[in-house]
């Protein structure tokens, strides 16, 4: 009977003795709530979206500030990688990086290049193709498809490439590009750091351009109802992971449009968050909540936007902090102290119990009064 007991007792102390070791290794996090005074820090947007019925050739990536305006001086490594529409990547195709709109207008810079008033370099070879009629002065030259195309946009004309005899050479490649445009998926990600304020970014369809601050994507040749904007985030977050909270709620999170024209909207709050460790070394980081919408994009509906996925983010005033603190040795060895008396004090308790229930029981037997 004491061999059981004394079993049992250091089973248990061993089992409380790794459990109070484990506490004393897990440091302790204390929280902190005050206003947020920094300035000097980026803003890091780490993405992982996969648009599964749109090539990437349709994709585009552009990032905005709360005025609507291009963010300046974007540092980023976004890549587009190919998959097929099983979700598989395309064998031998590598991932390309994408081109995000910055805060430069890129029509306005176009035609004031092209129309400096520099004197250009005689060329004799190149001929000077006609705008037709979108020409910002005389001495401006479109002998590109694309350069007839900006002129048009710069106008705020539309655009018909197969009026333009600079597009006939290109138009086999545009169809090709626009055959595969609705056959083909894409995965998005990579990492950007934008300036530390409140903003936007979105994937949609069409090539981005912006005239006179406005925002516009081209969808031609075909009509926003075309696109199915149906998307799975794998990862999006702000700033660097940290591990003991769960600031990720988009993770693998799949949303699937119903028909198309689907407009994707996610309302981020951003709290900041500084998280100091053991070592001493800072972290700053970024929680978020999030608010979904969607809408069909339709004329008739009177429903304006485009269709996409749009993120629109702003930051908390206030800054969380979380600072972690170790365990005192001392109060280790105290616990397992207690641990190891403890359980050796009511173990011997109960064996005593035991043993004097067992010998008053053994000699009632043996005067047979036991029944």
């Amino acid at each position: 009977m004491g061999a059981i007991v004394t079993i049992i007792s250091s089973l248990i102390i061993g089992i409380m003795i790794i459990m109070e070791v484990n506490a004393y290794l897990t440091p302790n996090v204390s929280e902190e709530l005050f206003v947020d005074t920094t300035r000097s820090h980026k803003l890091q947007i780490n993405l992982d979206i996969v648009v599964p019925k749109i090539s990437c050739n349709y994709l585009s990536v552009d990032a905005m500030n709360t005025a609507g305006e291009q963010h300046l001086h974007i540092e980023h490594s976004i890549y587009k990688r190919r998959i097929d529409l099983n979700g598989n990547n395309i064998t031998g195709d590598e991932p390309v990086k994408e081109l995000i709109t910055t805060a430069k207008d890129k029509i306005a810079e176009k035609v004031v290049s092209s129309s400096s008033t520099e004197m250009p370099q005689i060329n004799t070879t190149q001929t000077c193709g006609s705008c037709y009629g979108a020409a910002q002065n005389e001495s401006q030259c479109c002998n590109t498809c694309q350069e007839v195309i900006d002129a048009y946009r710069a106008k705020r004309w539309n655009p018909v490439p197969e009026d333009f005899v600079q597009c006939q050479n290109e138009k086999m490649s545009s169809r090709t590009h626009s055959d595969n445009a609705l056959k083909e998926g894409c995965q998005i990600y990579g990492t950007m750091e934008v300036n530390r304020m409140g903003g936007s970014f979105h994937i949609a369809p069409g090539q981005s351009f912006s005239i006179n601050h406005v925002h516009i994507h081209d969808v031609q040749p075909y009509t926003s109802s075309s696109f199915n904007t149906s998307h799975t985030i794998k990862h999006l977050s702000f700033g660097e992971r940290i591990n003991f909270a769960n600031t990720h709620p988009l993770d693998e999170l799949h949303v699937a449009a119903d028909e198309g024209a689907m407009m994707f909207q996610y309302y981020i709050k951003i709290v900041p968050t500084l998280y100091i460790k053991r070592s001493g070394e800072a972290v700053h980081t970024n929680q978020f909540s999030v608010t979904r919408h969607q809408k069909v994009v339709s004329i008739i509906t009177g429903e304006s936007g485009m269709p996409g996925i749009f993120f629109s983010y702003e930051l908390s005033p206030l800054m969380v902090k979380y600072t972690e603190t170790e365990n005192s040795i001392g109060h280790l060895a105290t616990n397992i102290c207690a641990i190891v008396g403890g359980i050796y004090t009511v173990a011997g308790i109960l064996y005593s119990m035991l043993h004097t229930s067992l010998n008053a029981i053994k000699k009632k037997i043996e005067l047979g009064k036991f029944s």
